[in-house]
């Protein structure tokens, strides 16, 4: 095998057995759109019988962790919303440590995003805002980015939730909430905090709810610039499925270097059921 050749998946199933938990992806990874991908449900199973600790952590918000949660169940994956953490999960914790309840925040994103900031004890404004939170927003108009855009010249702290730029669908690869950082970075020449994976905080929070070493824990994902670049600055493992956004080509080409590399959980998951 020369450098540029991917890893195409580990040689033996012991090479996965100190892994004790994952931090895992959802599109791309369980599902694309609402087509749940091949073996999701014997996934859980294998986890669930190996005892095998794991954490959804995705940076789509278009759902809360209990939406999430019952679209994993609705495939016949045994799923808690306890288990999933969104980027929007991170950016509350981050905003509850800084902002007291109460405090103006324009955002923009669907309404799962604007539900639980509410929730949590934000006043959703269009002027006078502390922060200004952006996501995808499947229904964004020009006036919601000049807003955001006016918020931020006046002094309003950006944050974005993720910065992936496409996510995977049933229709194909479309924009995501990184379209939206792009703009408003472009129009401000402010550049967000980005709460979500590669990011720090989706990771310490997936550890945490897990009880586990980041040694001791892989990342599951589809896309080399989060899931797995994400995962091995935080000391996770990693493991890539070719089933979403990241084809073997791009592999071979990138300098990102998952540990292992798998087609699918399919088959991921007749590895750890090996062990």
């Amino acid at each position: 095998m020369t450098p540029s050749e991917p890893r195409i998946s580990p040689a033996r199933p012991e090479d996965l057995r100190g892994l004790r938990g994952f931090v895992i992806d959802m599109d791309g990874v369980l599902w694309r759109g609402d087509q749940p991908l091949p073996g999701l449900a014997r996934f859980f199973q294998v986890l669930r019988r190996r005892g095998l600790r794991f954490i959804l952590a995705t940076n789509n918000n278009t759902r809360t962790p209990a939406g999430f949660a019952a679209k994993a169940a609705s495939f016949g994956a045994d799923v808690r919303p306890e288990e999933v953490i969104t980027a929007t999960t991170a950016a509350l914790q981050y905003l509850q440590t800084r902002y007291p309840p109460g405090t103006p925040v324009y955002a923009i994103g669907e309404k799962a995003l604007k539900d639980q900031l509410e929730q949590a004890g934000y006043k959703l404004v269009e002027r006078g805002a502390a922060v200004v939170l952006a996501a995808l927003d499947r229904e964004m108009t020009y006036q919601m980015l000049k807003i955001a855009t006016l918020q931020l010249h006046a002094g309003a702290e950006f944050i974005g939730l993720n910065p992936d730029v496409v996510f995977p669908t049933d229709e194909g690869l479309v924009p995501g909430s990184g379209m939206v950082l792009a703009a408003l970075q472009a129009t401000t020449g402010c550049k967000p905090l980005v709460i979500g994976k590669p990011e720090a905080p989706m990771y310490r929070m997936a550890l945490e709810r897990m009880g586990l070493q980041p040694e001791e824990c892989a990342s599951l994902g589809d896309r080399l610039d989060t899931d797995i670049l994400g995962g091995q600055r935080a000391g996770l493992k990693s493991i890539l499925v070719l089933s979403g956004v990241t084809r073997p080509e791009d592999l071979a080409a990138s300098p990102i270097r998952p540990d292992w590399v798998c087609r699918d959980i399919a088959e991921l998951a007749d590895l750890l059921d090996a062990v």
